[in-house]
């Protein structure tokens, strides 16, 4: 199928709402029943063949066995899967957020499973509750099941990216809070955050990042696009060049992103190299801002073996003086 589907943000807007906060409740449980990592990388959904997953969490206490909860974006249903070999699944399609989330968790409770959330909506326009959202019930099959296929083709790239580099990176993730999938590098400098930052961002940025990932469209940019950007953002970095000539740098909350429209990828004759070189780009103006040792952590094709480099004629960038 071709590498990335269209997907305008106004043919499933109430769709994408409705997923989203689909995915909003089961990923509280995910963050409730599961072991903690650094930079809440215990968080986020992963990819699975025919949607995304939880990966198995709970079972460090008498009152909740190991389990997983997946996205079957194929045949719309929402399964949980016990160790013990139980299992429940519904339909998602005509479910409201409401009728979704007392579904789930009166499975949850038949399967002995219980996990106590915060049930409201994280960082979108309203605050509904969960369980009385019945405002947010629209469910386009056909364009969620392009979700879940644009998301495994995004997923790739940024696989393909994430190769390239040998330091401390993060999995290629999704977040169910902001709706994108990402992959982040570190360069392993310490950053004091302020006291009175929130905990999600201390932990998240406790660390010098550049990150790299696509997202769906949302108010700040209203459309699919993928996106770069540095943390904490070095001086002068929005004056860096970007690849290909339409990726830009877009003022955002007192910082930069580096943006490429989804549909400029998808124009372009080689899709999957201009979103490559896009993110090579981005990395290297944070990178060379910021004083990154890019020598140090130089990969390519996930190769770190000197011997095998040389042979190929990889022989990595000078370091800095």
């Amino acid at each position: 199928m071709e590498i990335f589907p269209d997907i305008p943000l106004e043919a499933w807007a109430d769709s994408k709402a409705t997923v989203h906060r689909f995915a909003q409740i089961v990923g509280k449980v995910r963050l409730a029943a599961g072991v903690r990592r650094n930079h809440w990388w215990n968080v986020p959904f992963h990819l699975t063949g025919r949607g995304t997953t939880t990966r198995p969490m709970g079972g460090l206490d008498d009152r909740t066995p190991v389990f997983a909860i997946d996205f079957d974006f194929v045949d719309h249903r929402l399964v949980v899967n016990v160790i013990d070999g139980r299992t429940a699944s519904f339909s998602m399609p005509g479910h409201s957020v409401a009728s979704f989330y007392h579904e789930l968790f009166g499975e949850l409770n038949r399967l002995g499973i219980d996990v106590p959330i915060r049930a409201t909506p994280f960082d979108l326009e309203d605050h509904i509750p969960f369980a009385e959202d019945t405002v947010h019930r629209a469910y386009d099959t056909t364009m969620v099941t392009r979700y879940w296929q644009v998301l495994s083709q995004v997923a790739q790239v940024l696989e393909l990216y994430a190769a390239g580099f040998s330091g401390k990176i993060s999995p290629v993730h999704h977040f169910w809070h902001t709706f994108d999938i990402a992959v982040t590098r570190f360069s392993g400098r310490r950053v004091d955050q302020e006291p009175q930052v929130d905990v999600v961002t201390r932990e998240a940025y406790s660390r010098e990042v550049i990150s790299a990932g696509f997202w769906f469209g949302d108010p700040d940019v209203p459309e699919p696009a993928f996106y770069s950007y540095t943390a904490p953002e070095p001086p002068g970095l929005e004056k860096e060049p970007l690849r290909p000539p339409e990726a830009r740098w877009k003022p955002l909350r007192g910082s930069h992103l580096a943006i490429l429209r989804y549909a400029d990828a998808r124009a372009a004759a080689d899709p999957r190299g201009t979103v490559l070189d896009f993110l090579r780009s981005a990395y290297e103006a944070g990178a060379r801002q910021a004083g990154w040792d890019v020598a140090a952590t130089y990969c390519p094709g996930g190769v770190t073996d000197p011997v095998a480099l040389r042979a190929e004629g990889l022989a990595p960038p000078e370091r800095p003086a």
